[in-house]
């Protein structure tokens, strides 16, 4: 599965190429399958019985399922913005820098280079598995994930996914502060 694809966030439902892909790969776009759901009484059933029935009887993928699952309880007010299922939220944000992926870890692993783009934050243990590092937020126990994707001229696209998040409030301030982090992020990198 491409990096990209499974970063979902508000602005993917805009985007012509998510839209595209969506009709290239499931043959309907989002209002098509928003009837569907709608005419069989999706609204109210339970999150696994509408993946089930999404996989088994129309073949999507457990990612696409998912997708349209969220974005059909938002636009139907099921579901607020962001929120999951247990109730909290999960946030994201991207950028893409002129360094390889190595370097970006760095910039993550080392308590030195990472005050400066990242000041005042004291992590714990940063693991490492392949192109993904987690760690443990220090201030309420909700979870990061980083994952890094090289992309053509040496560049990483670096994706930051905060879960368990407890509102909407702090969800929108950790990811408007997770937007600058990034920013940050380039400026140290890229000088």
């Amino acid at each position: 599965m491409v990096l990209q694809e499974m970063v979902m966030n508000e602005s993917d439902r805009d985007n012509p190429r998510s839209s595209a892909a969506l009709v290239e790969t499931t043959g309907r776009d989002r209002a098509e399958w928003f009837d569907v759901l709608d005419q069989w009484g999706a609204a109210g059933r339970p999150y696994r019985d509408i993946a089930n029935w999404l996989k088994s009887e129309h073949g999507l993928s457990n990612w696409w399922a998912q997708k349209l699952i969220v974005e059909y309880e938002e636009a139907r007010g099921i579901r607020d913005p962001g929120v999951r299922r247990d109730g909290t939220f999960e946030v994201g944000a991207s950028k893409t820098v002129s360094v390889r992926a190595e370097t970006v870890i760095e910039a993550f692993a080392s308590a030195a280079v990472r005050q400066r783009w990242l000041p005042h934050v004291q992590l714990g243990e940063v693991t490492r598995s392949e192109d993904r590092l987690r760690f443990d937020w220090p201030t309420d126990g909700s979870r990061v994930t980083v994952s890094l994707s090289g992309t053509p001229g040496g560049k990483t696209t670096v994706v930051v996914q905060h879960d368990r998040v407890e509102d909407a409030k702090v969800a929108q301030e950790t990811k408007t502060f997770w937007r600058d982090r990034l920013t940050d992020l380039k400026r140290l990198l890229e000088a």
